[in-house]
């Protein structure tokens, strides 16, 4: 009889990712792992390790009107139904969710079908679609030692860390490489798995402010939005800037790994591949979030010494400027940073969390 494991989550990089690494992982231990999540997944689904991937309706509510609801629960109601029907054709011994309303139909399904649940939560504020399934979930595991708003739901946690992909652990190996005076300088500035037109409209101010020795030293590589491509790549040639573009690298992590400095966002899979892999970062948290997860992501690896947290609202083109020029001229700061990320990493965290998964499967 074989043994399998659903995994479900939204269709973003930051709840992929760590799916991805669990599925990997599964399927060594003799698993066969299928996939349910939203039409978002075509970008990332393609490297997934799942014998199969099924696209579940969901929604979450985005208004209060009548009608607004009532498409909330009919598409809720047609994920559940679709679920069901996955649910009893594959029979796993459990079902584990990554976050994002896509999970509600699997996981609900799975509480009803008396499937074990297992809920893993990547940042360091438990996000509401999580807190509304943890009452209802068999196992958590978390990114984080300690989660925000999930206190009320210790008794059935383990701290985990965060999975990273093969990938990220293969560029762990990687030493950090401080830059040298006058040296070249490797800079890496993404926003996250859907892009930041923050960072396109941002980054060219900061180089134009910044010192012309200092500029003539970079070797920029940036995540740019499609559209926001061409006048990005105008700007850095009229400044001189040698400068790589794409609105999305396959080998993030082997770029991570290559840079002396990262400027990014703080979701939680950023998070974890610049810990494991250790290199120094200016994380600028997604403002305007409900939870502040992104700003309190960040605030673990500043307290750290592994990274430097700018909120947006601060962050002017002089600011990042200043910033940057002091940290070119540092490279014993910068080193030391990268070993405190480092020390913040769990590149284990795959193993414990497949482990956890065996465990509350084993009750099926």
């Amino acid at each position: 009889m074989e043994k399998s494991i659903l995994l479900t989550a939204g269709g973003t990089g930051g709840h992929l990712f760590p799916a991805q690494s669990l599925a990997g992982e599964l399927k060594a231990r003799g698993f066969v792992v299928e996939l349910a999540t939203d039409e978002r997944a075509d970008r990332y689904g393609q490297e997934f390790p799942a014998r199969k991937i099924h696209i579940v309706s969901s929604a979450t509510t985005r208004g209060k009107d009548p009608i607004s609801l009532a498409k909330t629960a009919f598409a809720l109601t047609r994920g559940f139904i679709h679920s069901v029907s996955i649910l009893r054709r594959l029979k796993p011994q459990a079902v584990v969710g990554f976050g994002g309303y896509p999970t509600f139909p699997p996981m609900m399904a799975a509480r009803f079908l008396r499937i074990p649940t297992i809920l893993h939560e990547q940042n360091a504020v438990m996000g509401l679609a999580n807190r509304m399934l943890a009452p209802r979930v068999t196992g958590i595991a978390q990114s984080f030692n300690e989660t925000r708003l999930a206190e009320e739901f210790a008794a059935t946690a383990t701290h985990t860390g965060n999975p990273v992909r093969p990938a990220v652990i293969e560029a762990s190996g990687q030493p950090y490489d401080a830059p040298e005076a006058d040296g070249d300088f490797r800079l890496l500035v993404f926003g996250g798995s859907q892009g930041a037109r923050f960072f396109s409209d941002l980054m060219p101010d900061v180089l134009e402010a910044l010192d012309p020795a200092l500029r003539a030293r970079l070797k920029l590589v940036e995540q740019c939005r499609p559209e926001d491509m061409e006048r990005v790549r105008a700007r850095y040639d009229a400044l001189g800037v040698a400068a790589d573009l794409a609105p999305f690298f396959v080998d993030m992590p082997a770029r991570i790994a290559q840079s002396h400095l990262v400027v990014c966002r703080s979701g939680a899979s950023s998070v974890a591949e610049l810990s494991v892999i250790g290199r120094p970062s200016i994380l600028v948290p997604l403002p305007h979030a409900l939870d502040q997860d992104q700003t309190a992501n960040a605030q673990v690896l500043e307290a750290a010494g592994g990274a430097w947290c700018i909120q947006q609202s601060e962050l002017t083109p002089k600011r990042m400027a200043d910033e940057l020029a002091a940290l070119m001229n540092a490279p014993a700061k910068l080193a030391a940073a990268a070993q405190a990320a480092q020390a913040q990493g769990r590149p284990d965290a795959v193993k414990r969390l497949a482990d956890l998964v065996e465990r509350i499967g084993k009750r099926a």
